[in-house]
């Protein structure tokens, strides 16, 4: 990407930036997990900045590959609203969701909350920018805790409201105040001195304002050491604080305490009323307790004990979704335990779906899941933490999606270069996906369940029932918005008014060229009465072709069929 110096913040600085701090916190991604002691010491807060980051970054590039060659460029107020709503949906673990709230903080003024169109800020406004980000940030946690990101986030913003000039001078501004608070986490938070590590959250941030200050200058900034000596010049001498000052704070260091054994992350949409009786609710359940986003979508962060009434709290608030649970376990520095390793198992399947229905069906077959909404793909980082989750020496991964090909084959590639023996069945539809899980056995030569299962997925055509969004030319001819289109095989073959007839008469065409096994995966939005009508059909016209039929949930289409 191609770095031009500039005075301003314009959309093609908050892009440059997205991708300098996703590289800039790759580099340090191991060395940032090695320090991670706050607040639980396991080892992936480095992970979960990068993973954060990558959703930002996939986010603002789809914003500018929406408009194409020719058509000019998004304005700031769109990059910025991209890059904040991909680091939502995409944070991870504590330091994530801060950063996302972080980034979104500084977006409500580079989006101008008047609505004024605003092509570009200077340096004033990204010094309003940067305060918004810390402010909202600590409001956003619970308990706010010192010598955690959010001191080093508001040295930063201190340090930039100090500094006269344009964008790059307050960036490099609010970079050494970010340094220098850095170096003094650990007189602040116990944990980190006794570990003589900094704040591992904050040295992400510093490495993220770094990639700021080379969006602006087109030069690199040194690298931050993790050890506080270091950034401070060596003569810094590392005191551990006393336990009486953590005590004064419910979330301050925890580390040799038994402490909650789950995290509890899901996205949620709920209004701002139901979010403040959850972040009560949560608040009394567990700590770590982290709420972010707004306008009804918000990211939502805890360590409890008692996991289902953490999700129970929010189905009481509204709607969540991509649930994660983590099970600290022995060894963590929550329980105090020896690490016991697992042993790898020798096969496992990692498959992307596209619905809740769906992802307990493969989850019933022994897959591990990957969670794709409608619009928000999975990237490559999401993909790669799955492989790794599934811990098996060997891992067949299902993408599910032609567009996800590319996606997939960048994190089957990464995951080899960690001694993970990947391969990639280039499945285009959950029903692919299904057919080539029911051939799977992990008892095979790993070769030959890949040919079969490859075998089995490519022997199964596929379809989709959807509605028109807008008028379009299609293969089939145009189509006006509110048109019910059926695809096969990722074209579109029929358009018709009504969703069982289209649905029955893409069945139809799929069926004269023979099949013995139809699926159907049916989505919440699709009639009632729909999976009855399509069996029947089949019974009567179609003799010795069975059917099965799944619900999918919020799968983002009305129906998939498969036909093997």
């Amino acid at each position: 990407m191609a770095q031009v110096p500039q005075t301003f913040l314009d959309a093609l600085a908050v892009r440059t930036w997205c991708g300098l701090a996703l590289a800039a916190v790759g580099r340090a991604r191991a060395e940032i997990d090695a320090i991670n002691v706050y607040p639980v010491a396991d080892g992936d807060t480095g992970t979960n900045l990068y993973l954060t980051l990558e959703s930002a970054a996939t986010a603002v590039e789809a914003v500018f590959a929406g408009y194409g060659t020719g058509a000019g460029e998004p304005s700031l107020a769109d990059a910025a609203h991209a890059m904040a709503h991909g680091a939502l949906i995409g944070a991870r673990g504590n330091s994530g969701t801060i950063l996302a709230q972080l980034l979104r903080g500084m977006a409500q003024v580079l989006a101008d909350d008047t609505g004024r169109e605003t092509p570009h800020i200077d340096g004033a406004g990204l010094r309003l920018a940067l305060r918004r980000a810390a402010d909202s940030a600590r409001q956003a946690v619970a308990h706010p805790v010192e010598g955690t990101v959010l001191t080093v986030a508001s040295a930063a913003a201190e340090a930039a409201e100090g500094a006269e000039g344009d964008c790059g001078t307050v960036a490099r501004a609010a970079y050494e105040g970010a340094r220098t608070a850095l170096a003094a986490t650990p007189e602040q938070l116990a944990v980190l001195g006794r570990a003589g590590v900094v704040d591992a959250g904050g040295q992400g941030l510093v490495a993220v304002l770094g990639a700021l200050v080379e969006a602006f200058t087109g030069e690199a900034v040194r690298e931050t050491p993790t050890a506080p000596e270091a950034v401070s010049g060596g003569h810094a001498r590392v005191e551990p604080v006393s336990d009486a000052a953590s005590d004064a704070d419910p979330c301050a260091d925890r580390s040799d305490a038994r402490g909650p054994a789950y995290e509890v992350i899901y996205l949620l949409e709920a209004d701002d009323p139901a979010v403040a009786r959850l972040r009560a609710r949560l608040d009394a359940l567990g700590d770590s307790l982290v709420v972010v986003g707004g306008d009804g979508l918000w990211n939502v962060h805890v360590h409890v004990d008692d996991a289902g009434a953490a999700v129970e709290a929010g189905v009481e608030a509204g709607r969540p979704y991509r649930i994660r649970i983590t099970h600290f376990g022995l060894g963590d520095a929550h329980t105090g335990g020896e690490r016991l390793p697992r042993e790898r198992a020798q096969r496992a399947v990692v498959a992307v779906v596209p619905g809740e229905g769906l992802a307990g069906l493969y989850s019933e077959a022994g897959a591990t899941t990957v969670l794709a909404r409608p619009g928000e793909p999975p990237a490559s980082g999401e993909l790669v933490q799955a492989l790794r989750r599934a811990h098996a020496r060997e891992v067949v991964l299902l993408p599910n999606d032609a567009e996800l090909r590319h996606t997939a084959a960048a994190a089957a590639e990464q995951a080899r270069t960690e001694g993970i023996r990947v391969a990639l069945i280039p499945t285009r539809s959950a029903v692919q996906g299904i057919a080539a899980l029911a051939v799977h056995e992990p008892e095979r030569r790993f070769d030959e369940d890949v040919v079969q299962m490859t075998a089995a997925a490519g022997a199964t055509r596929y379809a989709e029932v959807v509605v028109a969004e807008h008028e379009s030319w299609t293969t089939a001819g145009i189509c006006q918005a509110g048109d019910v289109l059926g695809l096969i095989d990722g074209d579109v073959a029929v358009i018709g008014p009504e969703v069982t007839a289209t649905a029955a008469t893409v069945l139809d065409r799929m069926l004269q060229a023979g099949g013995e096994l139809v699926t159907l995966v049916v989505g919440d939005e699709a009639p009632e009465s729909i999976a009855e009508h399509l069996e029947a059909r089949v019974r009567e016209s179609y003799l010795a072709v069975d059917t099965v039929v799944y619900r999918g949930g919020r799968q983002g289409t009305l129906l998939l069929i498969g036909v093997e």
